[in-house]
Formats: structure tokens, C-alpha cells, sequence
């Protein structure tokens, strides 16, 4: 199984970290392995827009955007075009290296 690197960078300043990810992965299950606080309210099955994140590099071998995960992407905290709920960016065979940088955490989640 290939490994893949995954920089996490915050938003509120915390220093970046890089973890290893395998094949199956997902970008969130990464973060909480690794201790790295990112909400989740509905438990990482794209039924809410908490685990939302910014993907900086490597958005292109990521899994295709869902419609469904595009309507929840739409009701995330300051949106943008490379935004993804982090539970929904699987890593793939072809996935070399992801940069992802996680909002600000400090919000209720709907």
C-alpha cells in the first residue's frame, strides 16, 4: 500500500504538521489519528459541513466531488473553491502529496 504525506496547516496558527496516510484513508480519519482537533458532528458520513477544509495541494487526486457533499460544502463557514469536508477526500493510489488547511474550529456545528 502506498503512503501518502498530508501537511495539515490551521488557520488559527498552530504550527503545521505532516502525517502518513495509506490508501483508503480519508483526511479526517488522519486528523483524529493523529490528535489533530477537527469537528465531525455527524461522524464522517458527509451529513453535515463541521469537518470542512480548504485542500491547498492535491485536490486534483482526490476522489470527484459528490452533489451531496457540494450542498453540505454550501452551508460550511466561509466557503471556497477548493473547499471539501474532510471526510469525503479519500486517499487514492494516485494521491502523491496533500496540503490541507483547517479553519478556524471555534463554531457550533449545524
Amino acid at each position: 500500500m502506498k503512503a501518502v504525506n498530508i501537511t495539515f496547516k490551521f488557520s488559527d496558527g498552530q504550527p503545521e504538521q505532516t502525517h502518513v496516510a495509506a490508501e483508503g484513508e480519508s483526511v479526517l480519519d488522519v486528523a483524529l489519528n493523529n490528535g489533530i482537533q477537527l469537528q465531525h458532528n455527524c461522524g464522517g458520513v458527509c451529513g453535515c459541513s463541521t469537518c470542512h477544509v480548504y485542500v491547498l495541494q492535491g485536490g486534483d487526486e482526490l476522489p470527484e466531488i459528490s452533489d451531496k457533499e457540494e450542498d453540505f460544502i454550501d452551508r460550511a463557514v466561509n466557503p471556497r473553491l477548493n473547499s471539501r469536508l474532510a471526510c469525503q477526500c479519500v486517499v487514492q493510489s494516485a494521491t502523491e502529496n496533500l496540503v490541507i488547511e483547517i479553519p478556524h474550529q471555534d463554531f457550533l456545528g449545524h
